[in-house]
């Protein structure tokens, strides 16, 4: 009989779907974030540099959450049918719940969203690393 856990393998797939999509966007976040940094800096007033490097932060955080997600799916996918391999999936899809929360937190700190808005993130956000962290947990149970 094969130990592995499909849920696993699907959530898996799906993070380095979105984690790849992602990075992307990241990327291409970063680079933007570097023009609003120079332009700012022609600028030269204290507001314009403290937006741009918001902007860039943000955009970091945003390639290090996209990478974690990335890494986190190629991790899961290799090991979903390692139970030995379970502690390692939990330890990534905690990291990647992590990063979630704090970009939220991050997110309604910064701006003034609606109720909805948060609501919406929430639930959208937490489905795929909650469903990871249940693979995981499944996983290391088969062993």
């Amino acid at each position: 009989m094969e130990k592995s856990c499909k849920l696993l393998k699907v959530v898996s797939i799906l993070m380095i779907i979105f984690g790849s999509i992602a990075l992307l966007v990241s990327l291409l976040a970063v680079a933007g974030a570097g023009v609003i940094a120079a332009g700012a800096a022609g600028v030269a007033t204290d507001a314009a540099a403290a937006a741009a490097g918001l902007i860039m932060a943000a955009a970091v955080i945003m390639l290090v959450a996209s990478v974690i997600q990335f890494v986190a799916g190629i991790v899961g996918v290799k090991n979903h049918n390692k139970p030995e391999k379970a502690t390692i999936c939990i330890v990534f899809g905690i990291l990647v719940l992590i990063v979630y929360i704090v970009s939220t937190v991050i997110s309604i700190v910064s701006g003034d969203p609606g109720a909805l808005s948060i609501v919406i993130s929430i639930i959208s956000g937490l489905i795929m690393p909650v469903l990871y962290l249940l693979g995981a947990f499944k996983l290391k149970s088969l062993a």
